[in-house]
């Protein structure tokens, strides 16, 4: 079976799970063409994520002139389908902050894509997040009559549902995915009643090999890490005020930031003004080894989100047999068991951070690690990277053997 998987900025430091999610698909024999509107402006540091970016083709290197050809083309071919393909586009378009022009846009991308899915025979489309990839997809379908799905992970989807149509977007769809029980709550919410049977839960998957010996829990005073983007939902800003009632308390302790973003001197700031430069340290992006290796020289990782769908980095973490701190949001309690693989605190709840971390300090080195195992044999059962794939090839295989949901006119 052949599929496209249409993606907006492909690859990410921080959208491993969707190399890990292709791979895996090659692996069960699926031919995936890899089809991204752009590539990403952070320098990628993985080799993995390098070789991924010479293995995919980029929508919008095609030039204005390229898409303005394949949307002529569209419109010349099957005038039929571009008609209707262009009412939905303008009909999502006005409800959506993109505003209609952007929607023209994501047309000629469709139409880009469209085509060359058919000269490939490409049997189904699958996208990434339910925003502008999953209009893409569903514009193309329109236009070619391949069926597409998408996986939400929240909470960018499940912040403007609306304005992202993401109930049309489900209705069209063969099937939705969500990475957690959560998420497909929401979808729920949004899709038509007829369509709940079309709704999906695939997690976002580890490769166990690569975790196959995790390093015994490290002695000495408490090391924390926190691994994602420099924005304001990770809630690292929270994270570091409750980090100067932490080392008050337990001057020993110290955390480590993995990742980088629009939010860094943000951070750097709020260190050096509340005199934690000893205590924190900034690493910019690691590549997968790296991540490892912070993780192996680390007692807990801290996951402070105000809003998630369900963190690999807690996969990750999990994997490599250390308990999790994190806050009770969205998928993460799903993972994380409070008392049994972590600890879990209301969102946005500075104290419960520090009292979390006090209790932390306490524990034995062997609690630690009981708990790290705990973590990993319930991520190992429940993450494990080909099993989801497989999942997601039998849901590609169903789509060939059913009819497209029939589409609306409304």
């Amino acid at each position: 079976m052949k599929v496209a998987y249409v993606l907006n900025t492909y690859p990410q430091p921080s959208h491993s799970f969707i190399r890990r999610e292709v791979q895996a698909l090659e692996r069960q024999g699926v031919e995936v063409i890899r089809l991204a509107m752009r590539p990403s402006e952070t320098v990628l540091v993985d080799p993995g994520d390098q070789r991924e970016g010479q293995r995919t083709h980029y929508v919008l290197k095609a030039g204005p002139l390229g898409l303005l050809a394949a949307l002529l083309a569209a419109a010349g071919a099957t005038p039929g389908r571009f008609l209707a393909a262009l009412k939905l586009a303008m009909r999502m378009g006005r409800v959506s902050a993109a505003g209609r022009l952007r929607h023209l846009i994501y047309l000629a991308e469709a139409a880009y894509v469209a085509r060359r899915c058919k000269a490939a025979g490409v049997d189904h489309m699958h996208a990434h997040f339910g925003t502008n990839a999953t209009t893409v997809a569903l514009l193309a379908q329109e236009l070619n009559g391949v069926p597409y799905s998408f996986t939400t992970h929240g909470p960018e989807e499940f912040d403007a549902p609306h304005a992202l149509s993401l109930g049309e977007k489900v209705n069209r769809a063969a099937f939705a995915a969500a990475i957690s029980s959560f998420g497909k709550s929401q979808l729920s919410r949004w899709a038509d009643f007829g369509s709940w049977d079309r709704l999906k839960v695939v997690h976002c998957g580890i490769e166990p090999e690569k975790f196959s010996d995790p390093a015994p829990m490290p002695g000495g005073a408490l090391r924390l890490v926190a691994i994602g983007r420099f924005v304001e939902q990770k809630g690292q800003m929270l994270l570091l005020r409750a980090m100067r009632q932490i080392v008050a308390e337990n001057p020993e302790v110290h955390l480590t930031l993995i990742g980088d973003g629009e939010m860094r001197p943000d951070l750097e700031a709020e260190i050096h003004r509340a005199g934690l430069q000893d205590h924190v340290s900034l690493t910019g992006w690691l590549d997968e080894a790296g991540v490892r290796a912070e993780l192996a020289a680390s007692h807990v990782l801290v996951m402070p989100s105000f809003a998630e769908g369900l963190p690999m980095v807690v996969m990750e973490a999990m994997a490599a047999a250390r308990p999790v701190l994190a806050t009770y949001v969205a998928g993460t309690p799903e993972l994380v068991v409070e008392g049994q693989t972590g600890w879990l605190v209301p969102a946005g709840d500075a104290q419960g951070l520090v009292d979390a971390v006090a209790e932390i300090a306490k524990l034995p080195q062997e609690r630690l690690a009981a708990m790290g195992t705990a973590g990993r044999a319930r991520v190992l059962e429940r993450h494990d990277s080909d099993r989801e794939a497989e999942k997601l090839a039998a849901l590609f295989q169903e789509s060939k053997a059913v009819d497209c949901p029939q589409t609306r006119t409304d």
